[in-house]
């Protein structure tokens, strides 16, 4: 598959791009700033500070060279005079000569070598003699001295004259400006994006089952109305979820009574050969009917507690041990989550009964992640199921009965319940092969 260099491009932009909204839109406001600043301090520079300088630079290359001259044309002290009063007056200059000198042989150059570069173009092109100069010695004058045939002439010359020096105080308020509108931005931007990352843990929040006071809708309108829609589509969702659980919950109670007539009548009713069987058949109904309730209402509304993780997987192995299986259980002594008690006890529960009815031996792990989460594995070394049955056998009312021998009170719900309980949590549960030759379960959930 080729390329071309805008889709490459495109692909590095994109890996370097911040995925954050916070990130993009700080990018989208600060990146324009910094460009503009970054084109009005090179047009800046490139347009005026140094054709001023030049200019500047040109001017006094052609006073020194005024000067040189004009004490070639009569070298006597008394030419001399007059040309340092003339430089003095008119010019700003102080005159010197150094009688029997040489010019210096070390180059001393400026940080900023522009300077000296347009203040060397300058004398080049108006001085005939040899010269040298120096603009670091003193920060407030330039050092010129022109070879003379009996000495060398020095020339001290205000900086002002030679390069434009108030250009520092326009960068300074161009950086000023430039971190004023940043900082602006940035409160902007990072008030913007708050009010979207409120609404984001709002629905985060209602999707692990927790309930929150309403918030109240903050920041620009668009995102005010994507809050008052989550809201009314919250209530909207609890509404049906409570009117589902009614529901289930009336017909639940509706279906004891009869089962509860048939149980009194199978117990006063004479011995006979169908009995066991029409009570195996009535227990079974009331566990049907206990598990589409568990299911419909999945303990939404119970709150978080700490709870002691080993305690309740001990307490789930307690209760796997009873079916007939030899259980192992291991937890670290003190490990404690913020978790749902009665809905997560019934997912581990779940899962451990559920690996007791298919295998012999059964193992129960937890370990805290190295990010802060929690993970708990339950293992067992039954008949395990197919890979490409993993995502089934979570499917509500699935019975994989060819793989693992359900049961017979079992309907299907124990690994729907479960993934609903891990879920709500804001985790997930995965499926694997176990180490112990039948299934592993895994729960993992965020810290």
């Amino acid at each position: 598959m080729r390329f071309t260099p805008l889709a490459v491009w495109g692909r590095f932009l994109k890996r370097r791009v911040p995925s954050s909204l916070w990130g993009r839109s700080l990018l989208i406001i600060v990146a324009p700033i910094l460009i503009m600043q970054g084109a009005v301090t090179w047009a800046f520079f490139d347009a005026h500070w140094q054709r001023v300088t030049a200019r500047l630079s040109d001017g006094l290359a052609g006073d020194i060279a005024w000067a040189s001259e004009s004490y070639r044309d009569d070298p006597t002290p008394q030419n001399l005079a007059v040309i340092t009063e003339r430089a003095q007056k008119s010019m700003q200059l102080s005159v010197a000569l150094i009688e029997d000198e040489t010019l210096p042989t070390e180059q001393r150059r400026g940080a900023i070598g522009i300077v000296d570069r347009t203040l060397e173009k300058a004398l080049d092109a108006r001085v005939d003699q040899p010269f040298w100069f120096d603009t670091t010695r003193y920060p407030a004058y330039v050092d010129i001295q022109v070879q003379e045939p009996n000495g060398v002439l020095r020339i001290i010359a205000p900086r002002e004259r030679a390069v434009a020096t108030q250009a520092h105080i326009f960068v300074l308020w161009l950086m000023l400006a430039t971190v004023l509108l940043m900082s602006v931005a940035i409160l902007f931007i990072r008030n913007q994006v708050r009010a979207i990352e409120r609404l984001a843990e709002a629905a985060e929040a209602f999707g692990r089952g927790e309930i929150q006071p309403r918030f109240k809708p903050h920041g620009a309108r668009e995102v005010r109305q994507a809050a008052t829609a989550f809201m009314a589509m919250r209530d909207r969702i609890q509404r049906h979820i409570d009117q589902r659980t009614a529901l289930l919950a009336s017909v639940s109670h509706d279906l004891r009574t009869p089962l509860t007539r048939l149980r009194l009548e199978l117990a006063l009713a004479p011995p006979f050969k169908r009995a066991e069987d029409m009570k195996g058949d009535i227990d079974e109904m009331e566990h049907m009917i206990d598990e589409y309730l568990a299911f419909a209402r999945g303990e939404a509304g119970e709150a978080a507690q700490t709870v002691d993780v080993g305690a309740m997987l001990r307490a789930a192995g307690d209760d796997a041990r009873r079916v007939g299986a030899v259980v192992e259980v291991s937890a670290p002594n003190g490990l404690t989550a913020a978790l749902r008690p009665i809905a997560f006890r019934r997912a581990i529960n779940n899962l451990a009964g559920n690996a007791a009815s298919h295998g012999e031996h059964v193992r129960l792990t937890a370990r805290t992640l190295p990010s802060g989460g929690l993970e708990i594995a339950v293992d067992d070394d039954g008949p395990g199921i197919p890979e490409d049955m993993y995502d089934e056998a979570f499917t509500p009312f699935s019975r994989l009965d060819e793989s693992r021998n359900q049961n017979s009170k079992g309907v299907g719900l124990g690994l729907a319940i479960a993934r609903d309980v891990a879920r709500g949590h804001g985790g997930d549960i995965t499926l694997a092969r176990s180490d112990m030759g039948g299934l592993q379960a895994l729960i993992r959930l965020p810290g």
